[in-house]
């Protein structure tokens, strides 16, 4: 009888960072919630769990291939070579392609049926630009234009919101937090919140709440860009002239949204009460807050794709690289939410 767990393909990220090894320790611990198969160079895998004394046996598929339920110690592996051999933090601009023929081996088995869902080991985005991918930002970015859509959006979520119908602040930093903008500098970030950018993110927001977290009828609090939510136009125009009509807007079409909130009052028990989703106005503004709350036990997850895409709240961690010390927590909460996206959005699609 064929196996009903979704398959999950884990896309084990720079090679030089902890990545490869975060990935061999699913192996070691089974994850009932899906079938695990990484996206990676075998001997890649298997030199670093040789590295760090891991007893892991690697097991080669090709896309198309039966992917077998998870069992403690076997790693199902969809193979990607490296462009050059790779050592534990030291970056090796020509494993940039690799890393992204990783990704793009995942996007073509999610849109062949041949897996349920992505989940993405970290990457190191210098190495890829030095590399000479011009215009690169990074996972999020990469996958929209992968897939072809005009708009997503980075939301990530503390473990002990991924179950929550309604998140809220329960003391136990359930939070979830999505961003207007992404990977901009800061200089521009004013620029790129207009009304109708500021309107696709929340249509998507509110959507992906209702299809992959089950939230009936999201209520989202939505931060203001400058101090004070512009102290009324004295501290800047942005929210008496963009986000405040537009919000009005979509008010009227029965979305419930709080704002704009001051953001350095918004993320307090108060205003988080019955909160199902923040959405900040840019990177530092909102993620320095989720990860205090639950860093390591968080997920990166995009919204808006054809696809089930999640990822850890981390990165390539050099530092840490074949020392055995890094800790697969957020690729463990990564994995869980994958595979309970992955069986909502089939229960329950949306047109």
């Amino acid at each position: 009888m064929r196996c009903s767990a979704p398959v999950l393909a884990v896309t084990s990220g720079e090679p030089a960072g902890i990545g490869p090894e975060l990935t061999l320790q699913l192996a070691l611990e089974a994850p009932p919630s899906g079938r695990v198969v990484a996206v990676g160079d075998p001997a890649l895998l298997a030199e670093r769990a040789g590295l760090l004394g891991r007893e892991v046996k690697l097991r080669e598929l090709q896309p198309g291939d039966p992917v077998p339920e998870s069992r403690p110690g076997v790693l199902p592996v969809w193979p990607v070579a490296l462009r050059e051999p790779s050592r534990p933090g030291r970056l090796a601009e020509a494993n940039a392609d690799y890393v992204l023929e990783t990704l793009d081996v995942a996007i073509a088995a999610c849109h062949a049926g041949q897996a349920d869902a992505m989940v993405t080991a970290p990457l190191h985005k210098g190495v890829i630009l030095d590399a000479g991918h011009a215009g690169f930002r990074g996972h999020t970015e990469y996958l929209r234009d992968a897939c072809g859509v005009d708009e997503v959006v980075m939301l990530l979520a503390t473990d002990s919101a991924l179950h929550a119908g309604r998140a809220g602040w329960r003391g136990s930093a359930a939070l979830r937090v999505a961003l207007a903008t992404t990977h901009l500098p800061l200089r521009e970030v004013a620029d790129a919140i207009t009304g109708p950018a500021l309107e696709r993110i929340l249509r998507i927001l509110h959507a992906d709440l209702r299809r992959w977290f089950g939230v009936t009828a999201p209520r989202i609090a939505v931060c203001g860009l400058n101090p004070h939510a512009g102290e009324g136009g004295h501290l800047g125009s942005e929210e008496l002239e963009v986000i405040g009509p537009c919000l009005e807007r979509l008010r009227g079409e029965g979305f419930a949204l709080d704002g704009p909130l001051p953001a350095d009052t918004l993320f307090t028990p108060r205003h988080l009460a019955g909160v199902d989703a923040v959405l900040a106005m840019y990177h530092d503004q909102g993620l320095p807050v989720l990860k205090y709350a639950g860093f390591g036990r968080a997920a990166n997850v995009t919204l808006g794709l054809p696809l089930v895409r999640t990822s850890v709240d981390h990165g390539t961690a050099l530092d840490l690289a074949g020392r055995g010390l890094a800790d697969a927590g957020s690729l463990r909460v990564a994995v869980a939410l994958a595979a309970e996206m992955a069986r909502r959005g089939k229960a329950a699609p949306v047109s």
